[in-house]
């Protein structure tokens, strides 16, 4: 009996795929026609887009020039802002709304401004007014010093400084009438700004931060904002303790002038104040005018002056200053007149007066950003 073959079933059908629905995607065409490919980078168009990037650079350059007293003046608005700003933040804390402590803090500080004009101007125009006429007749009274007037012997240097310092000489030097009412008008005109436009920076500090700050990647906005407002509490910190360094000095000058009985003391003391707001170089060079008119007025009075300075400089070094800046900036003293000769060679007097809060925030940047950045490589 044979052997049934079993034939092996027909395979199952396959099971029918599912169906898909395909989106069809209708790309219009752009309004003004598809971009073509790039064009060949050739040297003659990478030459000529260099050149159109440094007239641009250049262009830049002379517009910075052209408006570089009105930056300025930004800059001292910005700077006295900052400086004024704690005080706003203080009165806020007690409760004021924020335009009114913006209007309290900057009346006070006009009344200050207006109550230092009213007291200083008048006297020391005066007083100004009578050391260049009484000019010539303090140096005569240098020639009462042998070694001065052994030096006028051999090269008539005293002489010489005699005919030039005449008061139509200096009244010329100083560019005549006419010269002096443009000064006026050109200082009250750049008061008015820098007054103005603290004002407006004051009310809008916190916007203009906060519109700072979000310029930054949201990733290191926290981090920013945090270095940032401890940049801006140093330059506040700052600038509030320097005026008031500089109204001690001032003050002290003042009363040693009228006891030791130098003439101008008013106009000395004010010329004391400004210079010591210069840091490092200032005091020392208001030290030295107010020494020479001493010596112009007796020799003794100019021994005193120097001894006075002396001794000042030394209690503020030591005392006033630290005391007054522990809780503001810490320079070194050399990065400290580093600072102050960049910053004379830039900006002037306004140079040396920021130098040390930027050389601060340098400082700040450098411990807090790039040694932990270096340090993780």
């Amino acid at each position: 009996m044979e052997d049934e073959v079993q034939t092996p079933p027909p395979p199952a059908a396959p099971a029918p795929a599912p169906e898909v629905e395909v989106d069809v995607v209708i790309v219009e065409e752009p309004r003004f026609g598809r971009p073509g490919p790039p064009m060949r980078r050739s040297p003659l168009i990478i030459g000529f887009t260099a050149g159109l990037g440094l007239l641009l650079a250049y262009s830049a350059y002379l517009a910075v020039q052209n408006v570089k007293s009105i930056l300025i003046l930004i800059f001292i608005a910005m700077f006295l802002a900052i400086g004024l700003n704690p005080a706003v933040v203080r009165l806020r804390k007690w409760g004021l709304p924020h335009g009114l402590a913006v209007a309290a803090v900057g009346l006070g500080a006009m009344l200050v401004l207006c109550g230092g004009i009213v007291a200083l101007i008048p006297p020391l125009v005066q007083q100004s007014n009578a050391l260049v006429d009484n000019l010539p007749t303090y140096i005569d009274n240098l020639r009462r010093n042998n070694q001065l007037n052994h030096l006028n012997e051999q090269y008539q240097l005293l002489d010489q400084l005699k005919n030039v310092a005449t008061p139509g000489n200096v009244t010329k030097a100083l560019g005549g009438v006419w010269g002096g009412v443009q000064v006026a008008f050109s200082a009250l005109f750049n008061l008015l700004t820098v007054i103005i436009l603290t004002l407006y920076f004051m009310a809008a500090f916190d916007r203009l931060k906060e519109g700072g700050y979000r310029l930054v990647p949201a990733s290191r906005r926290e981090r920013v904002r945090l270095l940032g407002d401890e940049i801006l509490t140093k330059v506040g910190a700052y600038l509030g303790g320097a005026l008031a360094i500089a109204v001690v000095a001032g003050l002290s000058s003042f009363v040693f002038l009228l006891i030791v009985g130098v003439a101008y003391p008013y106009a000395l003391a004010v010329l004391v104040a400004i210079t010591d707001l210069i840091p490092q170089i200032g005091a020392t060079l208001g030290a030295v005018v107010v020494s020479i008119v001493g010596f112009a007025t007796s020799l003794q009075a100019g021994i005193a002056c120097v001894v006075f300075f002396v001794i000042y400089q030394q209690v503020e070094n030591y005392a006033i200053y630290p005391n007054v800046m522990r809780r503001a900036v810490k320079v070194s003293d050399l990065a400290a007149i580093l600072s102050v000769l960049i910053g004379v060679a830039l900006l002037g007097v306004v140079g040396a007066l920021v130098a040390i809060p930027v050389v601060a925030a340098v400082q700040l940047l450098v411990r807090e950003v790039v040694i932990p950045r270096q340090d993780n490589r």
